[in-house]
């Protein structure tokens, strides 16, 4: 049972700590469990910048009581650091290849929560997505990249939340890539997991030890 003291919330492709899951979140954590440390940082679109700002943060936590809460492409990072890191994982809908589906992404975009401010996604972004999958269930990839992928330690430290009713991703998909793991699908719900709020107690139930 994991007994969490950290944990690092990780937003998705154009979103921000401001989306409805990070204050969630923030607002659940402080509630039940206020001794919880909380980083929830705003990610370079750099999926390797991303990687070194996860690196540094979690650089002095504690593996065997941290974890990382990521949404989308940020389940995608979360996938990674669950491995960089030998920490638990919970998975919001994650992005499964995401250097295939933002392929099509190049290019300028708006923010989601404030569309005066803007990303840009270039193709060397897209290439470094792929130094950044790991695990088992990477059919996605070619044979010599799915055996360079590092595994994950533990894969029952790993909670995948998927959406039947994801609009933008597959969850069949996301199913397969994480079949090994702890899987909880929803039987609607959509990508941004609106009804968030009602399902905090499987959260709760995988990253905190109840027993006392």
């Amino acid at each position: 049972m994991i007994s969490t003291t950290h944990v690092l919330y990780l937003h998705g492709f154009r979103s921000s700590p401001l989306s409805a899951k990070a204050q969630l979140t923030a607002q659940w954590l402080a509630k039940q469990h206020p001794g919880v440390q909380l980083a929830c940082p705003q990610l370079p679109v750099s999926p390797l910048e991303a990687a070194e700002l996860i690196r540094d943060i979690m650089s002095d936590w504690p593996s065997g009581s941290c974890a990382v809460i990521g949404s989308s492409l940020g389940g995608f990072y979360a996938t990674w650091a669950a491995a960089e890191h030998g920490c638990a994982a919970v998975l919001l809908n994650p992005a499964v290849h995401p250097a295939r589906d933002l392929s099509g992404y190049v290019g300028v975009h708006p923010c989601w929560h404030d569309p005066s401010q803007h990303i840009e996604v270039k193709h060397s972004h897209i290439e470094e997505m792929k130094c950044l999958y790991v695990g088992r269930g990477l059919d996605c990839l070619s044979e010599t990249d799915r055996f360079m992928a590092p595994a994950l330690a533990d894969p029952e430290r790993l909670l995948a939340v998927i959406a039947k009713g994801d609009e933008l991703l597959d969850w069949r998909e996301m199913h397969a890539r994480f079949a090994w793991a702890q899987t909880y699908v929803l039987q609607a719900s959509d990508h941004g997991i609106s009804d968030f709020s009602e399902h905090l107690h499987v959260l709760s139930d995988f990253l905190f030890d109840h027993s006392d």
